[in-house]
């Protein structure tokens, strides 16, 4: 009996799944690529571009974008229904996968690009959630999410060859303690915040980038110390020199 065409054993026979690791690889198909990430009994492909299974919810590019249309064009207090939540929660999910799989890649800008994009519809989520229970429901991954986000965002700035993106690298880091410990701060959680294992574990790689790039305070740490102690000449040298890098960084990015 000849195989059917849908038959994927082929693929699960070639590739085994490894319960250690994300597995996962770029195929090239016929017009395009796609991500494909091999789970425990099958075999997961997401789209690059968009919205991770190709889905254009009512034409829109995204289902969060379709909200965003809808609460603009509502009369009333928008609230997500029933029927949306479990499509938010949908989006939710691929955007995950597919930020994984990014970073096993290494592709660290797609990364924070996917991460953005789940915060933003988080932040939608809670300004337009139906209960609170919902919305506890969510924010609780919100410091997961922005740890991928913050290592993303720090090693894409150590792809580039400068002698400067390691200091850029700690103020990303920096930059992401700070939204986390705002988190805390908001969920009356602060004495927890020292003790968070995100928390540890971003602060260790922080240290790490220091002691690898032998950086010990970057511009802007200085500049938080020279405002806290009212060195405000000195402060205004460091604004200076933070533009002035600055703008250098982004003719080099162009």
């Amino acid at each position: 009996m000849a195989k059917k065409k849908n038959d994927i054993d082929h693929i699960l026979q070639h590739w085994s799944f490894d319960p250690t690791s994300v597995n996962v690889r770029i195929l090239e198909l016929t017009n395009r690529e796609v991500l494909q990430m091999r789970v425990d009994m099958g075999v997961l492909q997401l789209e690059i571009e968009g919205r991770p299974d190709g889905g254009r919810p009512d034409g829109a590019p995204t289902y969060f974008e379709l909200l965003k249309q809808k609460a603009s064009l509502s009369d009333q207090e928008f609230v997500l229904s029933e029927t949306q939540c479990i499509e938010v929660d949908r989006e939710f999910v691929q955007f995950y996968h597919r930020r994984i799989c990014w970073l096993q890649l290494k592709e660290f800008d797609r990364a924070v690009r996917d991460a953005d994009h789940t915060l933003a519809l988080m932040d939608f989520c809670k300004v337009h959630s139906p209960d609170d229970e919902w919305t506890i429901s969510h924010e609780q991954y919100r410091p997961f999410v922005l740890y991928h986000r913050t290592q993303a965002a720090a090693l894409t700035q150590l792809e580039v060859e400068n002698s400067d993106r390691a200091e850029l690298a700690i103020d990303e880091v920096n930059q992401g303690l700070n939204r986390l410990r705002f988190l805390f701060l908001e969920y009356n959680a602060e004495e927890q915040f020292a003790n968070d294992e995100l928390v540890q574990r971003l602060t260790e790689f922080r240290d790490s980038l220091r002691e690898k790039y032998g950086v010990e305070q970057t511009l802007h740490e200085q500049l938080a110390s020279a405002v806290e102690n009212e060195e405000y000449e000195w402060a205004a040298d460091l604004r200076d020199q933070i533009s002035q890098r600055d703008e250098a960084s982004h003719f080099e990015e162009e």
